[in-house]
């Protein structure tokens, strides 16, 4: 399974809003799922006495929470307005209402009001940014090297010190890309701030800033909680 911090959120393209999702998160969304339903579905064909409905009513109360926090948020940007799908809420943000977009230790929204909206696709991953500011660096120190006539420094093929994968200098090996190297969250970030900037101010992007709980998650998560409560009680 990729790690978060391999492959970040990600744009859907070919649909009218812009889609960021976590693929890492849909994956072991995917995983987790299979894994509860096949343990689950066994315990209920399976099980004796209380077991089928102590497994009944896990699954009911876990499929929805798994549901929620992995398959479920995705941020959609659109030419009006920001839909952020997380965990437990829907909110929708005319791009006029949109105070900032802030980057630190989470990623979130801020509205004119005040209020702050986490959005949950579009994790931080501490490891991509400090691996792309490595990149940085060693691309300013390359081009250092370039101004003043040295070699640049070899690296390993596989990213390591040169003789490990089998080095390659600047003279026939790939060249290092331009431009600042970024860690895929924050790119995602930019490209919300950039979208945001240019629409804010039009009038199709005014309005309410809406949010809405996910009952369809909140409400079977509940019926699964107090079923399994009432099992338990009973003994």
């Amino acid at each position: 399974m990729t790690s978060s911090d391999e492959q970040g959120p990600v744009p859907v393209t070919g649909v009218k809003d812009r889609v960021y999702r976590s693929p890492a998160g849909f994956a072991g969304g995917v995983l987790l799922l299979g894994l509860v339903g096949w343990l689950g579905v066994d315990a209920i064909v399976a099980g004796e006495g209380r077991t089928p409905w102590l497994a009944l009513a896990t699954l009911i109360l876990l499929v929805p929470l798994v549901t929620a926090f992995t398959l479920r948020p995705a941020v959609f940007a659109g030419d009006d307005r920001l839909r952020v799908r997380n965990p437990f809420r829907v909110v929708v943000l005319p791009w006029g209402q949109v105070a900032s977009l802030r980057s630190a230790y989470s990623n979130e929204v801020v509205a004119e009001s005040g209020q702050k909206f986490q959005l949950w696709s579009i994790p931080v991953s501490l490891r991509a940014r400090k691996r792309a500011a490595r990149q940085q660096d060693r691309l300013a120190a390359d081009q250092a090297a370039e101004r003043e006539g040295r070699p640049r420094r070899r690296r390993g093929g596989f990213g390591g010190p040169a003789g490990f994968g089998g080095g390659l200098s600047s003279h026939g090996g790939p060249d290092v890309p331009e431009g600042p190297a970024r860690a895929e969250s924050d790119k995602a970030m930019d490209e919300l701030r950039n979208l945001w900037e240019a629409r804010q101010k039009e009038e199709s992007a005014q309005g309410e800033v809406t949010v809405r709980w996910a009952w369809e998650i909140v409400g079977p998560a509940a019926a699964g909680a107090l079923l399994l409560a009432i099992l338990l009680a009973v003994g």
